[in-house]
């Protein structure tokens, strides 16, 4: 029997055709415009129902790509700064002098010797000490351990939007 009454849509926005597009443009913790990182204390640490869905999505993945000419990666923990407030070792480490010219200014130069115009806005990844333990305790628990700050970035949400309860019938 057909209702006259309109189909009700779903009061969210409509499911995207590129979700993960969607969520990794976001950048979420460990993420940057080419890659997607995930530290291996913390998936390790996930609850097992998690692990054992990761594990199925990955090896789905590498079953698919592994055709491809895999390098080996490797990751450097990084935080950016402006390339004004590296001393000589960071600078060294980005690929920068600093000197000081003729006029007695301070000039800030690449590895081919051209000087970088407006040091004071460049921003540079330099390596730091991973903030991230290898034994992460309270991984699977639902607060932030002490001293690992809780993300003020909102981000969206995964998984299917919410279903929108149908009308009720009188």
């Amino acid at each position: 029997m057909f209702t006259p009454d309109p189909i009700q849509r779903h009061a969210g926005p409509p499911a995207s055709s590129t979700p993960l597009r969607d969520y990794l443009s976001s950048l979420p913790p460990g993420v940057s415009t080419g890659y997607a990182v995930l530290p291996r204390s913390l998936v390790e640490a996930m609850p097992l129902p998690w692990q054992q869905q990761m594990t199925h999505l990955l090896a789905e993945f590498h079953r698919s790509f592994a055709h491809l000419g895999w390098p080996v990666y490797r990751v450097v923990p990084s935080r950016r700064e402006r390339l004004v407030d590296l001393d000589e070792e960071q600078l060294a480490e980005v690929g920068a002098i600093m000197e000081i010219d003729s006029d007695g200014e301070l000039v800030y130069r690449d590895r081919s010797g051209t000087r970088i115009d407006d040091p004071e806005q460049r921003m540079v990844l330099v390596s730091v000490l991973d903030p991230i333990p290898g034994e992460y305790a309270n991984a699977n628990q639902s607060t932030p351990a002490r001293g690992f700050p809780v993300p003020q970035q909102p981000y969206p949400q995964s998984g299917p939007l919410p279903v929108q309860a149908p009308p009720q019938q009188r």
